[in-house]
């Protein structure tokens, strides 16, 4: 029997170790079945170097809950130990960093989650973290002397024990002894769903407990003469050990993907719209699967379901500054040994390893669209609507991302028709130019609450886009930027004539006078901290009176309301304003000005001005019902 004290001088090692070491103790699961991991790839590897010459057998890595005892196993059958490399690999390599670890971290009262693992060695104390005792059974693969089993055992001080034992196969059992503020990890159902968080698809089969399911029996037969459904009792195996993601594409079909994606996300009900399979080998590894999901028209900002793996080893669903801000709302699964495992994600997020796979990963989603685009146009713009707002975020957050993008985004207007950038400023080029030369892209926001003005554009000639999706308002912006000798105005932000400045202007066939009379009829009746009225000289078949909102204000209180307003936050708790505009030459004008009876010359007015809000569902409550009364009045 061995004694001994762990190289260390500090006395409270453990109790900085329970307290500092993750503030998530949950993780103690994945750091200990990485490492049987590890030992049982060390023996495949060594098989295969014909280091190793015995048969390697069954390597399935097995979780043993034994709620009745207090403990938890992990047990291998890879390299296992020697008493020697014990000594070596968990009394002197793991302290000597657990030393640096006290030194560093005794004072500090905040220690950030999972930032000091990889930097010391600690992976295998995290057990500690959890446990009141913790024992390691383990017989190594080598032969002859020193190869006999041992048992270390340490509960928690800085003592520990080493002694031999009988153990009949080769691998290691990590036994953790649970201590009671750690009862949760007694539960069976807490231990499944840390094995279904961390090790869903670790490249080695993990048993836990068995389970029961329905099967058809090869013996029994029910009445009909039919296999019988029986329940079957078989080993419980967690993982996936050859996941798709390891997988070669050519070997694989559409439904392999889509049932893969089922698999990450099981309460998911829809294929994904496509999929991007990365496989890259220079200047770094990387493997993966991304899916575009369907997003809904509400735009529900899920940033955590692209699950990051390192060598099939999760290690987060949080990669906020790891992917490209806008790639975060797809699906999917990123595995690369380039990731260093143990580390916080504001670590990750400044590793140069992870920005050139930022990068890359952008790029392969660009030439992955790009290809769709150029080789079936028509089911690129099928499923334009469901993507757009992956490629419209893209455009507006990542500047590379745009110099690629400007060849396969598209812009879709109000007959249902698709054109990439270069193509839709040639369309209008001709119609659509003001009295400058700068082009005038005409769109709508909602095209059923905007009909009559999408209508009126229609009518002169516009093209109308329809720029209906959640962060339009900031693509918009975007594009003005992009674009030479360019602006967008919303269809309702002027009257049709006046969407765009051209030099010619129709004469009015009302008097100074009479506009001026007319002007100060109409700001009686309303808020004129609301509207501002003017009078516009428009066709006669155009109509008497139109709500317009100015299109700088609106679109500066719209970006605002998403949060992105900037130096114009201060909008957003801004009064609404709009424009009404009189229609000069329309024949309602001078019928108005000639009655003479007050009382019928004011419902004419409020009649008016009602229909015009009514057109931008401004008509509300009280005053919507005082224009159904009036509405009624005037049939009879």
């Amino acid at each position: 029997m061995q004694t001994g004290k762990i190289n260390v001088q500090t006395e409270n090692i453990f109790p900085i170790i329970k307290k500092f070491l993750y503030s998530d103790h949950e993780i103690f699961l994945r750091e200990l079945i990485a490492n049987a991991v590890d030992a049982t790839t060390k023996l495949k590897t060594l098989s295969a170097l014909d280091k190793f010459k015995d048969e390697h057998g069954d390597l399935t890595i097995e979780v043993i809950l034994d709620k009745e005892n207090k403990t938890l196993t992990v047990k291998d059958r890879g390299v296992g130990m020697t008493a020697e490399e014990i000594d070596k690999y968990i009394n002197q390599i793991a302290f000597s960093g657990a030393e640096e670890f006290v030194k560093k971290f005794k004072n500090k009262t905040e220690v950030e989650q999972g930032g000091l693992i990889g930097h010391f060695g600690l992976g295998f104390y995290s057990s500690f973290m959890v446990s009141d005792k913790v024992e390691i059974r383990t017989k190594t693969y080598k032969k002859g002397a020193g190869s006999k089993a041992v048992n270390w055992e340490c509960d928690g001080s800085p003592d520990y024990t080493i002694n031999e034992i009988e153990k009949s196969d080769r691998g290691t059992e990590i036994i953790l002894h649970i201590n009671e503020e750690s009862n949760e990890f007694l539960e069976e159902h807490r231990i499944l769903e840390l094995l279904n968080k961390y090790c869903k698809f670790l490249p080695v089969p993990i048993r836990f407990g068995n389970e029961k399911n329905w099967e058809k029996s090869e013996t029994e037969k029910d009445e009909k003469g039919e296999p019988k459904e029986i329940e079957v009792e078989k080993p419980r195996i967690i993982n996936n050990s050859n996941p798709l993601w390891k997988q070669r594409p050519a070997d694989l079909t559409d439904e392999d993907y889509n049932k893969f994606y089922r698999e990450l996300y099981p309460m998911t009900f829809e294929d994904p719209l496509f999929h991007i399979h990365l496989n890259v080998d220079y200047p770094f590894n990387l493997t993966g699967i991304l899916f575009f999901p369907k997003v809904k028209k509400n735009f529900e900002m899920q940033r955590d379901k692209i699950q990051l793996y390192c060598n099939q080893v999760f290690v987060t669903d949080s990669v906020e500054g790891i992917v490209p801000d806008f790639l975060t709302l797809l699906h999917g699964v990123i595995d690369s040994p380039d990731i260093p495992l143990n580390v916080s994600r504001s670590y990750l997020q400044s590793d140069s390893n992870v920005k050139k796979i930022s990068g890359h990963i952008m790029k392969k989603v660009a030439d992955k669209l790009e290809e769709i685009f150029k080789s079936n146009r028509e089911e690129f713009e099928k499923k334009w609507d469901d993507i757009k707002v992956f490629i419209e975020y893209g455009i507006v957050s990542e500047a590379k991302f745009y110099d690629r993008a400007e060849k396969f985004c598209l812009l879709k207007n109000s007959e249902d028709k698709y054109f990439t950038f270069e193509e839709y400023k040639a369309k209008i080029k001709d119609n659509q130019t003001d009295k400058d030369g700068n082009l005038v892209l005409i769109y709508t926001s909602n095209p059923e609450e905007q009909h009559s003005y999408v209508q009126n554009a229609r009518e002169r000639g516009y093209d109308v886009l329809v720029l209906d999706g959640p962060i339009d308002n900031h693509f918009v912006n975007t594009l003005e930027q992009k674009f030479e000798k360019s602006h967008f105005v919303r269809v309702d932000a002027e009257v049709a004539d006046k969407l765009i400045n051209k030099a010619d202007a129709l004469p009015s066939k009302l008097t100074e006078d009479q506009t001026k009379q007319l002007t100060e009829l109409f700001e009686q009746q309303v808020n004129k901290a609301t509207y501002h009225i003017s009078v516009e000289n428009l066709g006669e078949n155009d109509i008497p009176v139109t709500v317009t909102q100015p299109e700088f204000m609106r679109r500066m209180k719209d970006m605002s309301a998403m949060g992105g307003g900037g130096q114009f936050a201060f909008m957003g708790n801004m009064p609404d304003s709009y424009n009404l505009v009189l229609n000069s030459n329309h024949k309602l004008m001078g019928q108005l000005l000639a009655t003479e009876d007050q009382e019928t010359k004011v419902s004419m007015i409020k009649q008016l001005i009602d229909l015009a809000l009514l057109s931008q569902n401004l008509l509300k409550g009280e005053a919507l019902t005082g224009f159904i009364k009036r509405s009624v009045d005037i049939i009879k």
